[in-house]
């Protein structure tokens, strides 16, 4: 009966300090090597959103560590003191006291389990309605545009705020008007009149779903694309594939989104949004779907600088719409090219309509 007892108050602790635990996961946690090793590589967030995600993962990490030190030392401890050995020392039988059927018992190991899954449910689907929301008021509206094998970039609507007074909206209604004539241009029509294509009923140079800017920033083999954000500031990303499914990527972000051609005929949530990028400074992107090729070297560099820094270089690329980006960044006293990665030349040319590459080897 002690034994019982030993057994229910041991599991109820673990119970209690697990909840205890997981109902601090949005609180930081201590900045000691101990919690920076449980992260595993993780790297710190930059936006609330990576934050409360790291914290999460860490609290979790720290309440399993517990539930598994409890559970292995009741383990050992049911293996050292009731061997048959040990039994028969004490003149007892060989097998110890048999608690199937013990209905309190198997209450509570069915309780606990269950408890546990509860709340960490409960703060998965907080955290992920945190990071997932789309009421977060965006000041910055990017346009990103995923193709083989690189980035473009472009600024569909900045604030009055980042903009000297006037909302800057950039779409460039030309290339937008021709990119949305695109999916009549070439669709075929079956024998009712119905479009017939190889997606979705549409033609495979249909490109009215992409969004085109009057600033746009375009990667290409030789100079690594660099994504320039406002610091302290509400951002929304707008994602599209010119071609296959690729996937946007900043570390830093603790979060990915995959990019896909014709994202709504595709089911796919294209928007998503920060509440603010808390930390200035170059970090890489990446793509994290296999893609092709040159899957590996489809890299790009988010630049966040302070707002004000971000006011003068809009309005320089708006007063100079033919100057290279590197020119406005070293126009607010940023370095012109990507610093936290370098291009891969391995003999390759990308074409400048971010549709196709081309192999300059079987080229030649």
């Amino acid at each position: 009966m002690a034994l019982s007892k030993t057994r229910k108050l041991a599991l109820a602790g673990v119970l209690g300090a697990s909840s205890l635990l997981l109902a601090g996961c949005g609180v930081n946690p201590p900045d000691n090597a101990f919690f920076r090793a449980l992260r595993f590589g993780w790297p710190k967030g930059i936006t609330p959103e990576a934050t409360q995600m790291g914290n999460f993962w860490v609290w979790v990490w720290v309440a399993a560590w517990i539930i598994g030190i409890v559970m292995w030392g009741l383990l050992i401890f049911a293996v050292v003191n009731f061997s048959a050995k040990r039994a028969e020392k004490k003149g007892k039988g060989e097998f110890p006291r048999q608690t199937g059927y013990n209905v309190p018992l198997e209450l509570v190991l069915t309780t606990i389990p269950i408890l546990i899954v509860m709340v960490l449910f409960f703060f998965t689907v907080q955290t992920q309605g945190t990071v997932t929301a789309q009421d977060k008021d965006p000041k910055v509206k990017v346009d990103v545009t995923g193709f083989q094998w690189n980035w473009k970039f472009g600024y569909g609507e900045v604030d009055a705020s980042l903009n000297g007074g006037t909302t800057y909206q950039g779409v460039d209604r030309e290339a937008q008007d021709k990119a949305e004539g695109s999916q009549f241009e070439s669709t075929t029509r079956g024998e009712e009149g119905e479009s017939v294509g190889p997606i979705h009923g549409r033609a495979k140079d249909d490109y009215s779903y992409l969004n085109f800017d009057k600033i746009e920033t375009l990667g290409s083999t030789e100079e690594v694309p660099v994504l320039v954000l406002p610091s302290n500031t509400p951002i929304e990303f707008n994602l599209a594939s010119a071609d296959v499914i690729h996937s946007f990527w900043v570390p830093e972000f603790l979060f990915k989104r995959d990019v896909f051609p014709h994202p709504e005929a595709n089911q796919s949530e294209r928007r998503f949004q920060i509440s603010s990028i808390d930390q200035e400074g170059a970090f890489v992107g990446r793509c994290a779907e296999m893609c092709g090729t040159y899957h590996a070297m489809m890299n790009f560099e988010v630049r966040v600088v302070s707002p004000e820094k971000f006011t003068s270089y809009i309005q320089y690329r708006e007063q100079h719409p033919k100057a290279p980006n590197s020119e406005a960044l070293e126009s607010i006293g940023e370095k012109g090219f990507a610093t936290s990665t370098k291009p891969f030349v391995p003999g390759r040319e990308m074409t400048r309509d971010g549709n196709n590459s081309v192999d300059r080897n079987q080229a030649a």
